[in-house]
């Protein structure tokens, strides 16, 4: 029988490569909002982070979410982002 593959994706914050499943999608949708994206299919332009505090403060001062959304990210969505993360984590 042969092994399904597993898709692999890059955090922006710390440059792992690591399950799709075990990390969160982090949006640009057409309107041009931030948003994360708990289900993986919503439409726009993608990045992934850990489920960790730390990576989204990494890819904050590496500039890594802004390079991979191709936009500026004002601070007021990496707070939103952050608070988002940290609700996401109390529920697992």
């Amino acid at each position: 029988m042969s092994t399904r593959r597993i898709p692999l994706r890059k955090c922006i914050g710390c440059n792992e490569m690591k399950p799709k499943t075990e990390l969160i999608r982090v949006i640009r949708n057409a309107e041009g909002n931030v948003e994360l994206d708990g289900t993986g299919r919503k439409n726009g332009r993608g990045a992934y982070l850990c489920r960790d505090t730390a990576c989204l403060l990494k890819a904050e001062k590496n500039k890594g979410l802004e390079h991979s959304l191709k936009m500026a990210i004002p601070k007021e969505v990496y707070e939103a982002l952050e608070k988002e993360l940290n609700s996401l984590g109390s529920e697992e």
